[in-house]
């Protein structure tokens, strides 16, 4: 898997990680860009036009299905939404990792930001065997930003949260770095050196929640992904990691319990031209 983070910026601070922006011979108007957009929430999705628009609909779907996944028109948390918001989240879409680096950072709106790549997202993917990374990549900055900002005892990205002692449970011990090797007891085994530790509770999230929800579970897929995690099923998180299936099925924290299929209900997601 690749870094949970490809390009996450902070507000203020532009800091690329993982994705270090490059210099380019290309002029600036022969440079891709951002040219149209989908609203969910106030929350936006932006991409170019190699993004093509199935795709930028069906990955806004994913992102309004995540937040409201009773799809009633109305978010399930609104405290995630309301951090979402403070730190202006959207999600980057582009043909690839190429292209996205190729606009360079200035091109990019200030906040908190996710990359999501065209070549990518798969809808329906399961079907044919394939994972739809949609589904992880939306989910990050939802738990990573949302829950981590409003309720930071428990969804933190630091050591002592809630979530990233019983991440440091799955892993063996506590890690700051990544090991030369997991305790063989472990069943999340991210060996990614470029995941730190906040990344590392990112990644540990996806995963439990998304197997809790059947994202996981197809043909294959376990081979492709045993190497990090062991649980794909709700069952197999249940009983082998009852601390991470008992926090993320909380109602208090009114997480999805559906798995988003790119068919948001409640209300037509309309693209629209870019406005930075």
């Amino acid at each position: 898997m690749k870094n949970a983070i490809v390009l996450f910026i902070l507000i203020l601070s532009l800091t690329v990680v993982g994705c270090k922006s490059e210099s380019t011979e290309v002029s600036e108007t022969a440079k891709p860009e951002f040219t149209k957009q989908v609203e969910a929430f106030g929350l936006f999705i932006y991409a170019t036009n190699n993004v093509t628009d199935d795709k930028l609909v069906h990955a806004a779907s994913l992102l309004a299905e995540y937040l409201d996944n009773d799809e009633d028109g109305v978010p399930d948390n609104q405290l995630v939404v309301d951090a979402l918001l403070s730190k202006n989240a959207s999600i980057l879409m582009a043909k690839d990792e190429d292209e996205l680096r190729s606009m360079g950072r200035s091109s990019f709106p200030p906040g908190a930001v996710q990359s999501l790549f065209d070549l990518e997202t798969r809808p329906g993917g399961a079907e044919r065997g394939v994972f739809d990374a949609a589904l992880e990549e939306i989910i990050h900055p939802i738990t990573d930003v949302g829950y981590a900002l409003a309720y930071p005892e428990i969804f933190g990205t630091a050591p002592g949260s809630e979530v990233a002692k019983i991440m440091d449970e799955a892993r063996g011990g506590q890690f700051e770095k990544v090991p030369e090797k997991y305790p063989d007891e472990a069943w999340y085994t991210y060996y990614d050196e470029t995941c730190l530790y906040d990344c590392q509770v990112t990644e540990y999230v996806y995963w439990a929640l998304t197997s809790i929800l059947g994202a996981q579970d197809f043909p294959g897929r376990l081979d492709e992904i045993q190497k990090e995690w062991r649980y794909n099923t709700r069952e197999k998180v249940e009983e082998g990691d009852p601390k991470i299936y008992a926090l993320l099925t909380d109602p208090q924290y009114k997480f999805p319990t559906l798995l988003p299929d790119g068919h948001y209900k409640a209300k037509t997601l309309t693209i629209e031209k870019y406005r930075p």
